[in-house]
């Protein structure tokens, strides 16, 4: 009876260890309750959006900061105490690998600069957050994604919206077919910007409004219809101020033709406001205007529903979700092959609009 007792406990405890082996690392080391997050780049994302959100999450906090500034720094420091420890720049970037207080590194630079610091903080062991656009070319997309999935930290780009309860409600309507198939997306984003000279207004930097603001409505349209667009018509780019736009486009249109038969019709531009969504579905439809604004969504369906769902930051939400996503192991709401299928749609765009023709996806 002793000898039975004993192999069974033998088995069970083989069994156990067994299961153990299969779970992922990470459920053996002890996980922070809060993850430390840096900022690379300063500039008004950073400043007045981001670091303000970081003072509001639950789930992570700003441990440092990353700027070709010197100047910034004290201002920083002094504001967020952050520890002269925890300020990096340009070069000594890496050295970031060795410390324990940071976790995820946000990239709010440049699209050129995007997927070059993806790579040196998934290679620094960071887990990664990065602005939309994601980068400026399929291929640089693909080497970030790459790079992550290599040293095995999460990649999220921050695409704002889809952790929006409104915009998450619209998204629903259409998975469920609340009111049928989603027919005809309209979807426009864009907003007067009166500087020159700006990497915004340079190509080399990832400029133009279907990189800025084009994401918007090109997001849109794939969450709303729930399907990846199989061809761009009707492409052309225009501009109202020619001395400043002479290498990016100002203002864009652009449709897109899904494999359902919807369709969707954009518009972006840096000339002009704009900043509305409308699906059209076989029984009804439904809206949000505006949205994507920082001040919070709104909108209304055919049902007479509302969507008026408030939170105190679009920005706080988004961090929260996908910080809450690594310490819990799960995938994130926005990864980077979500950035990557935008991408290759704004490089068809740009394709369709030069040769005026029908581009394939």
């Amino acid at each position: 009876m002793k000898s039975t007792t004993t192999r069974r406990q033998f088995i069970q405890t083989l069994s156990m260890g067994a299961g153990a082996l299969a779970l992922p690392n990470m459920l053996f080391r002890p996980v922070k309750k809060k993850l430390g997050i840096a900022l690379v780049g300063l500039g008004y994302y950073s400043t007045d959006l981001l670091a303000p959100a970081l003072q509001q999450t639950r789930h992570c906090y700003l441990a440092g900061i990353v700027t070709g500034s010197p100047r910034k720094i004290p201002v920083w420091q002094q504001k967020y105490g952050i520890p002269d420890g925890n300020v990096y720049n340009y070069e000594n970037f890496d050295a970031i690998a060795a410390n324990p207080e940071i976790d995820i590194v946000y990239i709010v630079l440049p699209p050129s600069m995007h997927s070059e610091y993806c790579v040196r903080a998934a290679n620094a062991g960071k887990h990664v957050f990065c602005e939309k656009p994601m980068a400026r070319t399929v291929a640089e997309c693909e080497m970030a994604i790459r790079a992550c999935r290599n040293n095995k930290v999460a990649l999220a780009i921050g695409y704002r919206m889809q952790h929006e309860p409104n915009t998450q409600e619209l998204i629903r309507i259409g998975r469920e077919k609340v009111f049928g198939k989603p027919v005809l997306v309209k979807a426009s984003a864009g907003y007067f910007d009166g500087r020159s000279g700006h990497w915004k207004q340079k190509k080399e930097m990832g400029g133009g409004a279907m990189y800025d603001m084009g994401v918007y409505p090109l997001n849109a349209a794939r969450y709303c219809i729930g399907e990846e667009p199989v061809a761009v018509t009707r492409a052309r780019h225009s501009t109202k101020r020619p001395e400043i736009y002479t290498e990016v486009d100002e203002t864009t249109h652009f449709e897109l033709e899904f494999p359902g038969g919807a369709r969707a019709e954009c518009a972006t531009s840096l000339g002009m406001g704009m900043n509305d969504l409308h699906v059209d579905y076989e029984n009804g439809w439904a809206g949000l205007s505006p949205f994507q604004a920082y001040s919070g969504i709104r909108g209304e369906a055919s049902d007479g529903r509302r969507f008026d769902a408030r939170i105190p930051s679009q920005q706080a939400k988004q961090m929260d979700d996908d910080a809450l996503s690594i310490i819990e192991g799960r995938p994130m709401l926005v990864p980077g092959e979500e950035g990557l299928r935008d991408i290759r749609v704004v490089e068809a765009v740009y394709e369709a609009a030069k040769s005026g023709e029908r581009v394939e996806l």
